[in-house]
């Protein structure tokens, strides 16, 4: 059984959702982003998505485009990635960590050599934006003969038939983008995300998290209830361009982590 699935068999018993936090890697410089990510399940977080920098990230924001930058400025690439998920599995063999990105930067490093140091570093999930389910050959076959989970994306816009297609070799959780647009954008209704999680699970058992738009306590509690996991990224991200130097950044994300935490764990109650 994969970290992920232990996770999640783990909070089923607990009734309660996961806590899906996005980082940047090497966002705003390596050491910081090392130390946020150390510091994140003390501080709730269930499952750490941590994203690929990437020069055209064209599925987000400005908050996370702009992390993006800043992180390639400091020079963070794929290895350095990799480097900072080894340094983290020396501390926690148990949080499961997703990587999230985009194809182009796993092609130039080598699909057979990244799923292959991705294993060995303790990536457990692979969240790859540009590749849909007709291209499964190129990654999602190699990533889960590996071991690795490859999570699909759905959004409000995928019809059954595309489900079907979509959730066939899915595994780990399925991420349901809640808003037609890109990360940080308006946040849907509780009653539109309750129909879509539903209308998912008929197509699969795999656990559904729930993610674009959700940057408050309160959003994330109200999507907690009716789905597995919650993801928020942006919210995160932004408090680390608005942080004056590294150390309040890394005090800043772990304070909203933790209030974060807190409205998913008591969400149920």
């Amino acid at each position: 059984m994969s970290r992920l699935q232990k996770r999640f068999e783990q909070l089923k018993k607990e009734n309660r959702a996961a806590l899906v936090t996005f980082l940047t890697a090497g966002d705003p410089d390596y050491d910081t982003a090392a130390a946020i990510l150390n510091g994140l399940p003390a501080a709730g977080a269930d499952i750490i998505e941590l994203g690929m920098p990437f020069t055209d990230p064209m599925a987000d924001g400005p908050a996370i485009q702009l992390s993006s930058l800043r992180a390639l400025a400091q020079g963070q690439n794929v290895a350095k990635t990799l480097k900072m998920i080894g340094a983290f599995r020396t501390k926690d063999n148990e949080t499961p960590i997703v990587l999230m990105g985009y194809f182009n930067p796993i092609h130039k490093y080598g699909v057979a050599q990244f799923v292959a140091d991705a294993a060995k570093a303790g990536v457990d999930g692979l969240i790859v934006v540009d590749l849909p389910a007709e291209h499964d050959r190129d990654l999602c076959d190699p990533a889960q003969a590996a071991g690795i989970d490859f999570i699909r994306l759905t959004t409000p816009t995928s019809d059954d038939a595309r489900l079907a297609r979509i959730l066939g070799n899915a595994s780990g959780f399925i991420y349901y983008v809640s808003v037609a647009g890109t990360t940080g954008a308006g946040s849907a209704t509780i009653e539109h995300v309750q129909q879509a999680v539903t209308r998912i699970r008929k197509h699969t058992a795999v656990p559904v998290s729930v993610g674009f738009g959700i940057r408050t306590p309160e959003q994330a509690a109200n999507i907690a209830r009716v789905a597995d996991g919650v993801v928020v990224g942006s919210a995160l991200v932004q408090k680390i361009a608005d942080a004056k130097d590294g150390e309040q950044a890394k005090s800043d994300v772990l304070a909203l982590c933790g209030e974060l935490s807190q409205a998913v764990r008591a969400a149920r109650r």
